[in-house]
């Protein structure tokens, strides 16, 4: 049984440790027999790192190193060039200065190790003199490999002027790049987000960009139909053990919770970081969302709460998808670029493609919303975690004022600083609650007539549900909220029935259950069934 290279990113080591390596020589062989510049944008922990250092490998000109692999008995030569591989993961981006200081630095190890003297003092100079110095030492041109390009900014996304003043100096660094062409054999980019490329890559206009063509969908990851081939035997050893014995299928589990990543909404990947972790510690877990979740993300759907109703089937352009921009940050591009969201589907038409987006596995399902619950409550996990099985109790046994109660703890835990008088803040934390329980619930469903707030569907039961908020005058008797209460109560339930929001469901041979929510703050909830 091979190895598993658990935090290892580089092609080597793995290769003489004999660890499992899932083979994406070919689509290396495709990249640099092919364009010159490219692009490649993916989620954290999503095998990017290795991606680079094989392709570094490959043009160190050590054919023996891919025995067995696809790119061994190819065509390809193996001639050697020189390589520069930058990791801005690595760079000190406290302030601009910092990270000039620390890209120079690096650059400065560079030279040493070649036997070259750096002289310049900005890294922009200094990065292309040793591009010219290498190409010149070598009499072959150079490779050009930079990981996690967008590093330094997505680091201070809380704090625009810093982002913005370090993406000035990434825009003049990488700039560079172009003018540097005839001594320049290959150039690939990697990262997390995609900025615009006025953004950051204004001079390199011959840029490719393969984040969503289908060619290199499964560059990275680990695709559904190799699982077997590269882990049948880490498979067959969970089997044997107590907490795995009781699944029917083992590798159902496993797809089902780290399975369902895609770019071309056809290839599936698993998440390679989660799938070597459960064979190294043997028990379904959160791997890749535990890992580290950016906090930009969660404050601004804290911020918004009403994005995350947005998550599930969401259509967007591929125009979209290609924005990203620190000045104008939308929900849409930051959770597809960041791996809370997934293709699902392309809908092909007339001009450019539409993308249909979801949430692509259990693992980030249940971390992702339980962390979210917990951000817009503020109410801790523990809170979070004990409501969400309070309340899959009550729906089991159809209790829905147990549910209510469940409710009205969730909102009281909400700070005043950071309540947020609105429908769609309630409407989002009880989507959260929903989607926790594992329920197929739709928000803002479309009909003829309106729009319903939410749809619950189970097995004998539909619930056809309206969010009601009205903001109750400070030191309102208990009479006066009462009678708030009835009217917002009245009203809610009055326009389920005005619209015919429940029409759409006559005939499928569930029971209909519409149930109106009225919302007078934090902890004064009501609701009524019909």
């Amino acid at each position: 049984m091979k190895k598993l290279p658990i935090g290892i990113q580089t092609f080597k080591q793995i290769i003489e440790d004999d660890c499992v390596y899932v083979d994406k020589t070919q689509h290396i062989y495709k990249l640099i027999t092919g364009a010159k510049y490219y692009f490649l944008s993916r989620p954290r922990r999503f095998g990017k790192s290795l991606l680079l250092d094989t392709i570094s490998e490959v043009f160190s000109g050590d054919k023996e190193l891919f025995k067995g692999l696809w790119i061994y008995d190819s065509n390809y030569d193996f001639k050697k060039h020189p390589v520069i591989s930058v990791d801005m993961s690595s760079m000190s981006t406290e302030t601009p200065d910092t990270l000039k200081a620390s890209i120079l630095s690096y650059l400065e190890m560079c030279y040493a190790k070649e036997g070259l003297n750096i002289t310049d003092k900005s890294p922009s100079d200094a990065f292309r003199r040793f591009i010219i110095e290498l190409n010149a030492k070598y009499n072959e041109r150079v490779i050009v490999l930079i990981d996690e390009y967008d590093k330094p900014i997505l680091d201070h996304m809380d704090d625009y002027d810093l982002a913005e003043e370090n993406r000035k100096v990434l825009r003049g660094f990488y700039g560079i790049l172009k003018s540097m062409d005839p001594h320049l054999r290959f150039t690939f980019f990697t990262g997390v987000s995609r900025f615009t490329r006025t953004s950051l890559f204004s001079e390199l206009n011959n840029l490719t960009d393969i984040t969503l063509t289908a060619d290199y969908a499964d560059i990275c990851g680990i695709p559904v139909e190799s699982l077997e081939h590269y882990f049948g035997d880490h498979i067959a050893n969970l089997s044997t053990l107590d907490n795995f014995m009781h699944y029917d299928n083992i590798a159902d589990v496993i797809l089902r919770w780290y399975d369902g990543y895609t770019w071309d909404g056809k290839k599936k990947l698993l998440n390679p970081f989660s799938l070597l972790s459960l064979f190294e510690i043997k028990q379904i877990e959160s791997f890749w969302y535990t890992s580290g979740s950016p906090r930009f993300l969660i404050e601004f759907i804290k911020d918004k709460p009403e994005s995350f109703l947005k998550l599930k089937n969401m259509e967007v352009s591929s125009r979209l998808l290609e924005a990203f921009d620190i000045s104008k940050i939308e929900i849409e591009p930051l959770l597809f670029q960041t791996g809370y969201l997934t293709v699902k589907d392309v809908i092909i038409q007339n001009g450019p493609s539409t993308y249909r987006l979801d949430i692509p596995n259990l693992e980030v399902r249940e971390a992702f919303t339980m962390q979210v619950l917990a951000e817009i409550t503020d109410s801790g996990e523990a809170l979070a975690d004990s409501s969400y099985r309070g309340m899959r109790d009550a729906l089991k046994t159809g209790d829905l004022n147990k549910m209510l109660d469940i409710l009205r703890g969730l909102f009281a835990s909400i700070p005043y600083e950071i309540h947020i008088k609105t429908e769609a803040y309630y409407h989002s934390i009880f989507y959260a609650v929903m989607t926790l329980l594992g329920f197929d619930m739709d928000a803002e469903v479309s009909t003829s007539r309106g729009r319903i707030d939410a749809v619950l569907e189970l097995d004998e039961r539909v619930y056809v549900m309206e969010f009601k908020y009205e903001d109750c005058p400070k030191g309102a008797s208990d009479e006066t909220k009462r009678q708030i209460f009835n009217k917002v109560l009245s009203d809610a339930m009055g326009q389920i029935s005005a619209k015919g929001y429940a029409d759409k469901f006559q005939g499928s041979g569930k029971t209909i259950i519409k149930a109106a929510f009225a919302f007078l703050g934090r902890d004064e909830i009501e609701m009524i069934v019909g």
